[in-house]
């Protein structure tokens, strides 16, 4: 197993609806990360939720149109969440959505 240091867990709270340009906002999230070299990322679609404005989102069969939440979560050094989180602003100041991001240290490891 192999531990890396210093590692940062980077979640970037979002809607299935927000967009930069004619894409969702978490895929354009997730092409920046590649991009830029991070080590990784994952796209994680919520099925119930509630935020700011105290609205309930939950996913049923029967109602279209719901914008539930979509986390986008990556895990490198403290340096390169860092860089990364200048792109995140970029992207969401131009695509006009609102966002929660959290960073947290982490321990984490590799195991082959």
């Amino acid at each position: 197993m192999m531990e890396l240091q210093g590692s940062q867990r980077l979640r970037i709270y979002t809607g299935e609806q927000a967009k930069h340009a004619h894409r969702p906002l978490y895929e354009e999230i997730v092409h920046e990360a590649m991009q830029q070299g991070m080590a990784g990322a994952t796209v994680v679609k919520g099925m119930l939720s509630f935020g700011h404005e105290q609205r309930l989102h939950a996913a049923k069969i029967l109602e279209f149109g719901i914008d539930l939440p979509m986390v986008v979560e990556l895990v490198d050094t403290q340096e390169k969440i860092d860089s990364f989180l200048i792109v995140v602003q970029r992207l969401v100041r131009e695509s006009g959505a609102r966002v929660m991001v959290t960073c947290e240290d982490v321990r984490s490891a590799v195991i082959e």
